[in-house]
């Protein structure tokens, strides 16, 4: 079982210096009216961020001034927004609304460059591959996910189905990947699988080149959010876990098995939000008790002796293994 210390238990955070610094902010002139639903740092330089909000904005923050940069302003409300981790020849960012179009901003022009068409409902979710700069990953209360190259006129290249087509030969059109919204998606750390989460109370891994269902049954997932559900994937460990908000806790589940192997408890509310940092292998969640929270994997775990039930042991957690043997172990 994966071991997890949070970061109020280390005692590394005070909750009446984060409701300070939060009321500060609150002050700022340029502070958005409505609730804040995405931020993000810009991938190449931290001298820029992002963040999107009910408010219908989406601004482009300077870090230095604390001062806006630019705004793009829109006719819905924004759920989600994304830059592309590896991109070097564009700056989109692909922006998710109440309304049905999918809306890529580019930062260099300052304006609305492209606009997705595919979907039918609000756009709950949107993630770039982090292995190819120009696909992008979309998810809506439609119950489809759709996967696209925006450089291509028509745009979508695969609509997402559960089934793999063995249900209906019916149009693509048709497809769905969930029985119910689909409001939250996530690329693993090579871009070569696609998350996502539904109000069906399923996760669903997906081969991201081609669109397959992999059928990995990771049993009810609790999924009772009525906007996007942000979740994330380790990178780095020996075997890749699965962060999901699950109420007041987080859900850890084995990416390619499927299993729940533990829950994380530290938060008051709701678990709104979870983000892993592979540099530091820490997880950092975010709730609506007003704590962020920074979970640090226990180097060793307590196990059951096998002599004697009452006595324990240490032995390394699973994600500090050496995945590595040497020529000389294999011999």
């Amino acid at each position: 079982m994966l071991g997890f210390l949070s970061a109020r238990q280390a005692g590394l955070e005070d909750p009446l210096r984060l409701r300070r610094a939060e009321s500060t902010r609150r002050s700022h002139p340029d502070v958005h009216k409505y609730s804040v639903e995405t931020v993000q740092w810009y991938p190449h330089d931290t001298g820029m961020f992002t963040s999107s909000s009910f408010d219908k904005t989406l601004k482009v923050w300077d870090t230095n001034t604390l001062q806006i940069a630019d705004v793009f302003n829109f006719e819905e409300t924004v759920y989600s927004h994304h830059m592309s981790p590896v991109a070097t020849k564009h700056c989109l960012v692909a922006v998710g609304t109440r309304g049905p179009k999918v809306q890529l901003c580019d930062l260099k022009s300052g304006s609305c460059s492209h606009i997705l068409q595919g979907h039918r409902q609000e756009i709950l979710a949107v993630s770039w591959s982090p292995r190819y700069e120009y696909i992008l990953a979309t998810a809506s209360a439609d119950s489809r996910a759709k996967l696209w190259d925006v450089r291509r006129a028509s745009g979508c290249l695969i609509t997402l189905d559960q089934h793999n087509g063995k249900k209906s030969q019916a149009a693509e059109s048709a497809n769905t990947a969930h029985n119910g919204k689909v409001n939250g998606l996530c690329f693993t750390s090579d871009g070569l699988h696609l998350l996502t989460v539904g109000t069906d109370d399923r996760m669903r891994l997906w081969n991201s080149s081609n669109g397959e269902n992999t059928l990995v049954n990771y049993g009810k997932v609790y999924n009772n959010s009525r906007k996007g559900l942000k979740f994330t994937v380790s990178s780095g460990c020996s075997s890749e876990f699965v962060f999901v908000p699950y109420g007041s806790t987080i859900a850890i589940y084995t990416l390619y098995s499927g299993e729940r192997i533990t829950m994380l408890k530290g938060h008051y509310k709701s678990v709104d939000c979870c983000v892993f940092q592979s540099n530091f292998q820490e997880l950092y969640s975010g709730s609506r008790d007003c704590n962020i929270l920074a979970w640090v994997p226990s180097l060793c775990e307590s196990v059951p002796d096998d002599d004697d039930e009452t006595s324990t042991r240490s032995q390394l957690n699973p994600a500090f293994e050496d995945a590595w043997s040497s020529s000389d172990e294999e011999g």
